[in-house]
């Protein structure tokens, strides 16, 4: 994936949103967003947003939110499109079902970008066997855990200690902190997926693209 070298809060200052990348610092108050709700750059007057722009930005809040290349989105797309039920919320479902987001929104890591860097770097075990694609698709019933020689590394240590951040009760996803493992008790509903974009927007941008 082409990757983005622009700094993560600056990212979110110009997507106007907040992206989650930096984890506990974006619900802080030393957030960008809460300090300088402002594009990045030059202050200067700038013109009204135009319904392509709109959409535009949407596509790529919800592509750097969950760390993918616009060719691997748009495949996404192309794939939900494809798929039975809403486009929109399919494409979601396909996005939250990456393993570096199930890593991050199951408890085992603070930022999408973290579980990223902890998946490709062979943290993990899907069903006892190393996957390091922070693309996997994950399936209902799969369990995700935490390799035995990693369990003791410092990371994991600071994190006992401080505290996991447990999924919602009956959530799609659920966390044994003593064995750190991340079970997926079935696939997310729109309600529990990610709730800071409008994949409507997503949808009517490749409408006539594709």
């Amino acid at each position: 994936m082409s990757r983005s070298s622009e700094p993560k809060c600056k990212q979110c200052r110009a997507a106007g949103n907040k992206l989650y990348l930096k984890g506990e610092r974006c619900l802080s108050e030393r957030c960008a967003i809460e300090l300088r709700n402002y594009p990045p750059g030059p202050r200067r007057r700038r013109g009204k947003i135009t319904d392509y722009g709109d959409h535009l930005r949407e596509k790529q809040i919800m592509r750097r939110m969950f760390l993918v290349g616009e060719r691997q989105f748009r495949r996404t797309f192309i794939e939900a499109k494809k798929s039975r039920g809403v486009t929109g919320e399919a494409l979601l479902r396909i996005l939250e079902c990456r393993l570096d987001n199930v890593v991050f929104r199951g408890g085992l890591a603070e930022s999408r970008a973290q579980a990223r860097q902890l998946v490709t770097h062979k943290f993990f075990l899907v069903n006892g066997r190393v996957v390091d694609r922070p693309s996997y698709r994950i399936k209902s019933g799969d369990v995700i855990e935490v390799k035995p020689e990693k369990k003791k590394s410092t990371f994991y240590t600071l994190k006992r200690e401080n505290g996991f951040v447990h999924p919602p009760k009956n959530f799609w996803l659920s966390l044994d902190e003593e064995n750190l493992k991340v079970t997926v008790n079935r696939l997310p509903q729109r309600e529990e997926m990610e709730q800071n974009v409008d994949e409507l927007l997503v949808v009517e941008y490749y409408s006539n693209r594709i």
